[in-house]
């Protein structure tokens, strides 16, 4: 136990700092991918900032949770030197990006999310994941102020971007149910005023992507069905070639340095 949380247990803490990183290191790798393919030099940018940012967003849960678990591992050895199973990110980041559409949905849908998550979080009564929540947030609003506007402009643009807004929404919905799954770690830190229980999210999460589907001239799809398992280590096999890529140069020269 640690002495700024010694009301939970140290597993349950650092198993959901997993759960915040992994997601921002997965999503940013991802999002680094358009790197030099983007549509335009504007977005190609723009994408390469939101990359950094959540691959700053991922250093900063990585390394608390490396100081919370206590076994000399920090954010460099939790990104580089876990095996897919040991990743604790929601599915949806680690789908492949597709075209520029369903890359936008796909960060739309993560952006509502983490926004009511961080906003939520500045109020934790750990002051390290309070004041991480505060220095993301101010970034997660800028990614989604883009992500909403361009599923709008896209979805109620021509017919070909809006079938391929369309096709992208149909593609992706089953997958954002995992974010608002609850289980025993997120009981349990809700539970000590570390986090919101992410269940209680969902409402505010639906209303706010309804109202920007609405005006993209997007249908939701019909059905509940999510997919699940990216919390609890089940993972695709997208996240294998992430790793791959990703982990290549800490796996063929272990402790290398620059």
């Amino acid at each position: 136990m640690t002495d700024k949380n010694d009301h939970i247990a140290n597993d349950i803490l650092f198993e959901w700092l997993l759960r915040r990183g992994d997601t921002a290191l997965v999503l940013g790798h991802r999002v680094s991918e358009w790197c030099g393919h983007s549509p335009v030099l504007e977005e190609d940018i723009a994408l390469a900032n939101i990359a950094l940012d959540l691959i700053g967003q991922a250093r900063m849960w990585l390394s608390l949770a490396g100081e919370v678990e206590g076994k000399g591992r920090g954010e460099n050895e939790l990104a580089y030197l876990r095996d897919a199973w040991d990743f604790r990110n929601v599915l949806l980041a680690e789908q492949p990006n597709g075209d520029f559409g369903k890359t936008m949905m796909r960060q739309f849908f993560i952006d509502v999310f983490q926004m009511q998550m961080l906003k939520a979080l500045q109020g934790s009564t750990d002051p390290r994941i309070a004041a991480i929540a505060a220095k993301a947030g101010k970034e997660v609003a800028y990614h989604l102020d883009r992500s909403a506007d361009l599923v709008i402009r896209l979805g109620d643009g021509t017919p070909e971007s809006h079938q391929r807004m369309q096709t992208a929404l149909d593609e992706l919905w089953s997958y954002t149910g995992e974010m608002f799954a609850s289980d025993a770690v997120d009981r349990a830190m809700a539970e000590a005023g570390l986090a919101p229980d992410p269940a209680s999210l969902q409402a505010e999460w639906q209303a706010t992507v309804q109202e920007v589907l609405t005006d993209a001239t997007l249908t939701v799809p019909e059905g509940t069905f999510a997919h699940k398992g990216g919390l609890e280590g089940r993972h695709t096999e997208h996240l294998g070639h992430i790793l791959a890529e990703m982990q290549f140069l800490q796996r063929a020269y272990p402790g290398a340095t620059w």
